[in-house]
Formats: structure tokens, C-alpha cells, sequence
């Protein structure tokens, strides 16, 4: 018997269902070793999530600003 397919409706014709809202908390010294790893090997499932967005502190993102301008001396 052949494998029937199903048909999914696409975003735009989906019901209007709440995003999911973030209900897990990593430590970031958990989480980086990880996207470090898959990013390193090109795990294509990776790309799935590169568009979502993360809650981090303002200390952390303060830091990580300051960093995207520093440019290490010779």
C-alpha cells in the first residue's frame, strides 16, 4: 500500500496559534559548548533556529556590545 501524504496548511494559512513562549532556562555556560559544536560541524538543524530570538541581561548584552567593537591590539 502506498504511503499517503498529508498536507499541512502553510504559515499564512495556519489558525492563529500562539508562538510557543520560552519555558526552559540554560545556563549559557551549558548552552555555548553545544551551538559552539554544531556551529563548528555545520549541523544543518541549526540554521532552523537562527532567526529566533533569545532573552539574555542587560550586563550581558552591554558586554557582548562592547565586545563587537573591541579590536585587540597588535
Amino acid at each position: 500500500m502506498p504511503a499517503q501524504l498529508r498536507v499541512y496548511p502553510s504559515q499564512e494559512e495556519a489558525p492563529d496559534l500562539d508562538l510557543a513562549t520560552p519555558s526552559v532556562h540554560v545556563r549559557l555556560g551549558d548552552l555555548l559548548p553545544l551551538i559552539a559544536l554544531a556551529h563548528r560541524h555545520n549541523y544543518l538543524w541549526l540554521q532552523d533556529f537562527l532567526d529566533d530570538e533569545v532573552s539574555i541581561t542587560p550586563d550581558l548584552y552591554e558586554v557582548l556590545r562592547a565586545f563587537r567593537c573591541y579590536r585587540p591590539s597588535a
